[in-house]
């Protein structure tokens, strides 16, 4: 299964998608801060980023590693309050594989990190 690297301010948020992915048999780390996911990337497979968060500026996050070339072998999947749809586009523009609502990642967190773990 996948290493999966979740960027997910939200403990209680957070710990729901780590639950769900470990049960699903993926390895993984969850962390609250950009600057630590930086620093852990570079064993994921796949970076989960929460675009929900009014501190982190995901779509700006996942750019930067993009345009430095970090994320070569690393797929990526953002998820976004569903009220609010200029961040997908947001997230899509930057480069991030795929962005879904929070719900979707709520119910099929572990199917999506799945498809893009053989993509990876």
């Amino acid at each position: 299964m996948a290493r999966v690297l979740a960027l997910v301010p939200d403990l209680l948020f957070g710990s729901r998608v780590q639950g769900q992915l470990t049960a699903a048999g993926h390895e993984v780390e969850l962390v609250g801060e950009a600057s630590r996911a930086r620093e852990r990337l570079v064993d994921a497979d796949v970076l989960v980023v929460d675009l929900t968060d009014p501190d982190l500026d995901g779509a700006a996050f996942v750019r930067e590693l993009i345009d430095e070339g970090v994320l070569r072998a690393t797929s990526t999947l953002g998820f976004y309050a569903h009220v609010d749809p200029a961040v997908r586009e947001r997230a899509l523009a930057a480069g991030f594989d795929q962005v879904v609502p929070r719900s979707r990642m709520a119910r099929e967190g572990a199917e999506l990190v799945n498809a893009l773990s053989l993509r990876s």
